[in-house]
């Protein structure tokens, strides 16, 4: 989990993800297109996302097409921030059920 805080940590590799999210299955020269640094620098950053898991490539012939993989993402969210939302959501819940049995 640690490298995937790291990972999220860098805006040029939350942009990568938010490419992906968009349009996933990108190649290099595509998300190059759309971020503001060198290839060199783009693959960099896409590697370290490869690391923590966070994008999947996939070989189709010569092309090396990227993936988002949001498993890791939902994880943190289940961990870290579900747990200190799940009290007031729980209140809201019961509150929408008690609204809707005394209506």
């Amino acid at each position: 989990m640690d490298a995937v805080f790291r990972a999220l940590a860098d805006p040029g590799r939350r942009r990568l993800l938010d490419l992906l999210h968009a349009r996933s299955g990108q190649t290099l020269g595509q998300l190059c297109a759309e971020m503001e640094m060198t290839r060199q620098a783009v693959s960099k950053h896409l590697a370290i996302l490869e690391a923590a898991n966070l994008v999947a490539t996939v070989r189709r012939g010569r092309e090396k097409l990227h993936y988002l993989n949001p498993v890791p993402i939902h994880e943190i969210s289940e961990r870290w921030i579900g747990k200190y939302e799940r009290t007031r959501l729980d209140a809201l819940r019961a509150l929408k059920r008690s609204l809707e049995e005394g209506g």
